[in-house]
């Protein structure tokens, strides 16, 4: 969570370099084109959205005003609850921070990282609340794709394993299955690993007349 921002309501030149001071401590200066900055002035019930974060919803800088209910409209319906209780800390004036998605003007989903803390006037009085967004969309689909493809590689070891002992102990692949578990449980190894161990311990060490049988039925089989 980023520190508190001072903010100095006599002078909006001042006020912003003390927001913008306090947000580079997370962000850096200048703005990547995956982060951008927005304020809330609890006073005026007013939002501001930097460039990049019009963008990120699918405007183009200037040509909307923001809102609490525009910003509503574009969370997506299944995080709507979540992101409600992160307003209700803004429009009181407290620190939150909420991963969610939204989508933007064109349907698309994003997901989102928004973190804000309160802006303070010289005398410490609450002035509203400050704080950037970080679009990590790439960042999660590259962490589905990851996963899918462990998923991917998970399940080929395990058929390979689920097969030799449907050819061994001539059972279903259900069977299979259950004996693999069966001994991942016992040895406290996962199913994967496990496969994984014994396809390795297995390959290579057939005797040679099972080999002879297995040409014959490879080379015979209709």
């Amino acid at each position: 969570m980023i520190g508190d921002v001072n903010a100095e309501c006599a002078g909006p030149a001042g006020g912003e370099a003390e927001v913008h001071n306090g947000l580079d401590l997370v962000v850096g200066h200048g703005e990547p084109q995956r982060v951008g900055r927005f304020r809330y002035w609890l006073g005026e019930q007013r939002w501001e959205w930097s460039d990049t974060v019009a963008r990120m919803h699918g405007y183009e800088p200037g040509t909307v005003a923001p809102s609490t209910e525009l910003l509503l409209q574009h969370k997506h319906p299944e995080d709507r609850p979540q992101v409600a209780e992160a307003l209700e800390r803004v429009l009181r004036g407290e620190p939150f921070s909420s991963r969610h998605r939204i989508i933007d003007t064109g349907g698309l989903e994003h997901w989102v990282i928004v973190v804000g803390d309160r802006m303070l006037d010289d005398a410490g009085v609450v002035t509203g609340t400050a704080g950037f967004y970080v679009d990590v969309t790439d960042v999660v689909q590259a962490d589905v794709s990851a996963a899918v493809s462990e998923v991917a590689e998970s399940r080929a070891v395990i058929e390979q394993a689920k097969g030799v002992l449907m050819v061994g102990y001539g059972i279903s692949a259900e069977r299979a299955f259950d004996i693999l578990v069966w001994r991942s449980q016992e040895t406290n190894v996962k199913v994967r690993d496990l496969a994984t161990r014994f396809v390795a311990a297995f390959t290579g060490r057939l005797p040679a007349e099972v080999l002879s049988d297995l040409d014959h039925t490879l080379l015979t089989v209709t």
